[in-house]
């Protein structure tokens, strides 16, 4: 059970290429001490500029989730941060030379994998859940988030796009490691092809391409090996909501209702859950009898054993 707050073994790395920026990036992973978070480092500037993955850090949302502090920023984070969450690695250095974490395949795979090959290490400290006490909902037009109490982590999420592929497609996740691992991390990030002039003229998707994302025309999708679940669309949408969720810097045990949410209406709702303390609670489960684990089911948190080889 996920009690102990985690980190990696050693160091790893990995290199690619920035969804948006178009440029080759190196980054590794390091262990962190207990209660330090997600801290990343850009070793491509002078001094030591790390920027905490906190809701209070975020800086842009526009078709990603960027970080940033005192003029330093690393955008893209929402990938490895849910691999983070999934695995319930509470404490870690990024190390990054470049300004965006590389897309790998577009999914949070490749960094599960990382993550896989150094192991993770258990700390003597506890984690520290949040836990939705009061219903809070979040509207912007037809995108919504409802957030309620609930015994474990639920995240129910529908998109409707006006596109025949992805057309009213709805996934329930009732959060496990081992379910993340299998059923979300491998979903990718995807774009429509008429939209990636207009993109790339804007400065984003200048990495992007069929090795990476999900493209799709007018009523196909162009990757020679098709989709991995038939609703690939969905899975990656409730990737980058884990994702978005982990910069909140502790697990959360609530039911979340999301509507065709994306980046900007996920920070809106956290930075409201996050600074009123009306809506929630904070547990530490020092021993499986402590704490109140009768009345709420600790997220499970992934066992590297079920990475999909």
């Amino acid at each position: 059970m996920g009690y102990r707050q985690r980190t990696v073994r050693d160091n790893i790395s990995c290199t690619g290429i920035g969804l948006h920026s178009g440029k080759k990036v190196k980054l590794t992973i390091k262990p962190a001490p207990p209660d330090s978070g997600i801290r990343f480092l850009r070793k491509d500037l002078s001094g030591r500029r790390i920027i905490k993955a906190n809701f209070e850090n975020v800086i842009d949302t526009n078709m990603s989730t960027t970080i940033g502090n005192n003029g330093t920023k690393v955008s893209t984070i929402e990938h490895l941060m849910a691999a983070f969450f999934g695995c319930g690695i509470d404490n870690a250095l990024v190390e990054i030379d470049g300004p965006e974490v590389p897309i790998m395949d577009g999914s949070s795979a490749p960094f599960i994998l990382l993550l896989k090959n150094v192991g993770i290490k258990e700390q003597k400290k506890f984690k520290e859940f949040i836990v939705i006490k009061k219903s809070l909902k979040i509207q912007e037009g037809n995108r919504s988030i409802y957030v309620k109490p609930s015994k474990e982590l639920k995240i129910s999420f529908t998109v409707d796009f006006h596109h025949p592929l992805i057309k009213n497609q709805k996934y329930e996740l009732r959060f496990s490691g081992k379910d993340f691992i299998n059923e979300i991390s491998r979903a990718r990030t995807f774009g429509f092809l008429k939209d990636i002039q207009a993109l790339r003229e804007a400065g984003l998707a200048r990495g992007g391409s069929l090795d990476n994302a999900i493209v799709i025309d007018g009523f196909r999708v162009l990757n020679e090996d098709g989709l991995r679940y038939k609703d690939e669309f969905v899975r990656h949408k409730i990737l980058d909501f884990i994702g978005d969720l982990a910069v909140i810097g502790s697990p959360i045990i609530g039911y979340f209702q999301v509507q065709r949410s994306g980046h900007s209406l996920n920070q809106t709702m956290l930075k409201k859950l996050a600074t009123n303390k009306k809506y929630w609670k904070r547990l530490t489960m020092e021993s499986p009898k402590k704490g109140g684990s009768q009345s709420v089911k600790i997220p499970v948190f992934g066992s590297l054993e079920h990475v999909p080889a």
